[in-house]
């Protein structure tokens, strides 16, 4: 079977090609890729190539296919698969591999998201790391894996208990939570999970310096939505305090925060983060940093008398995907908040070289269509001479401006 796909060669190349994929195993599937959304750590390993600890060293000669938080159909499956797979179901897949460095969208010739058809290979099928779901989008089961690495950073914070030597796991229930650098795709995704967290906050504070982006986040999560979970939300622009460590522990009283959430790798964030922490507090390293030394002055007193803990989580595990797919199905969380882009398989490669400098959230791929990466915000504009961006633009518009099932199949009937 032929399928195009966007592979990567080496630091900074990577190509749309065409090409013959091989007859699957008997402990193989084919599937065919319905929507993948494009991350930031994609980009990353297109500036890295080779050096990437999960990118092979002859990916030169036998080059990736990139995208890992992508979904789809099931189109063929080898004898070995047969009683837990069937051609026609759905798939999710969770590209972090228990026990190896292995992913799709990093290492496999033939795995990867950002194609037309992929094939697992027998080890990511034996970690569990590929389901059927009933839900009727493709794209929430896509975004499912950042909001999987969301769902781990609230598993991974914990708690002690005075006078006994107990780690109690998660956020603190009815606690302070702070989520600085939070109107970013993911930091919206950090308080749509939240509200309806079993241990949630009976406050969360969401910092930014951007206004139109505080603006944007009221918009689809209001402090009024916030209030019918039982949850105070507050969005503050922080380059307009005077003193950001005073303002923001007022905004506790004076208490602090038990649950504290970098969402910018930013040394001086990090150290009003770490000021800010209540007794007994946790502040969580949710942002990657580039630079391998990067650091910031920490307060060890602290960290001694006041138990306060510094952690890092990155990505989720199967169950965080399973979780973020089936709250999303039942509405209790909304991964839409992260999409603000959408375009076809022929605008991966651009896309993904220049992200960094592409405003808005997570870009959205459609691989089987021809489309140009573009903002939700513009369909208006483009429906002054297209009646289907119009109609797009009118069903976004019902749901906050956000992308929706409904949108979704418009736009694959469209260009089917």
């Amino acid at each position: 079977m032929k399928t195009k796909a966007v592979r990567l060669y080496g630091v900074d190349d990577i190509r749309l090609d065409e090409f013959e994929l091989p007859e699957i195993k008997d402990d193989e599937i084919l599937v065919k890729v319905i929507s993948d959304s494009i991350c930031m750590s994609t980009w990353k390993t297109v500036k890295q190539g080779e050096k990437h600890k999960r990118v092979p060293n002859n990916v030169k000669d036998y080059p990736i296919i990139i995208g890992h938080e992508f979904a789809g159909d099931i189109v063929k499956v080898g004898k070995k698969w047969q009683d837990k797979f069937k051609p026609g179901q759905k798939f999710a897949q969770q590209p972090a591999i228990p026990g190896q460095m292995e992913s799709p969208g990093y290492s496999y010739q033939w795995c990867g998201g950002a194609t037309q058809y992929c094939i697992f290979p027998n080890a990511i099928l034996e970690a569990g790391c590929v389901w059927t779901f009933e839900g009727d989008s493709y794209f929430a089961s896509s975004v499912a894996e950042p909001v999987s690495c969301v769902i781990g950073g609230y598993h991974t914070n914990y708690h002690t208990v005075p006078g006994e030597y107990t780690h109690i796991m998660g956020t603190k229930k009815d606690g302070n939570l702070i989520i600085l650098g939070g109107c970013g795709p993911m930091g919206l995704g950090a308080i749509s999970y939240g509200l309806t967290y079993e241990n949630k906050p009976k406050r969360i504070v969401v910092t930014e310096i951007d206004e139109k982006k505080i603006q944007r986040a009221k918009e689809v999560i209001s402090e009024s939505d916030a209030l019918k979970h039982g949850v105070e939300l507050i969005y503050v622009n922080t380059s307009q305090m005077e003193d950001q460590v005073q303002g923001l522990l007022a905004l506790t009283n004076g208490a602090g925060y038990d649950d504290v959430f970098v969402y910018i790798p930013n040394q001086a964030v990090c150290e009003i983060g770490n000021q800010i922490m209540a007794y007994d507090g946790c502040m969580n390293l949710f942002a990657g940093p580039t630079d391998m030394k990067f650091s910031a002055m920490i307060n060890l007193y602290d960290c001694h008398y006041a138990r306060s803990k510094i952690i890092g989580s990155t990505g989720g595990t199967i169950d965080d995907m399973k979780e973020a797919i089936e709250k999303d199905a039942k509405g209790f969380i909304q991964s839409a908040v992260m999409i603000t882009h959408v375009g076809g398989l022929d605008s991966v490669v651009d896309t993904t070289k220049h992200l960094p400098n592409i405003p808005g959230g997570k870009k959205l791929v459609y691989t089987h269509i021809n489309m140009p990466m573009t903002a939700i915000e513009d369909f208006y504009k483009l429906g002054e001479s297209d009646p289907f961006f119009k109609q797009l633009d009118e069903v976004c518009k019902k749901n906050k401006g956000l992308w929706s099932s409904e949108a979704e199949k418009m736009l694959l009937e469209h260009f089917a």
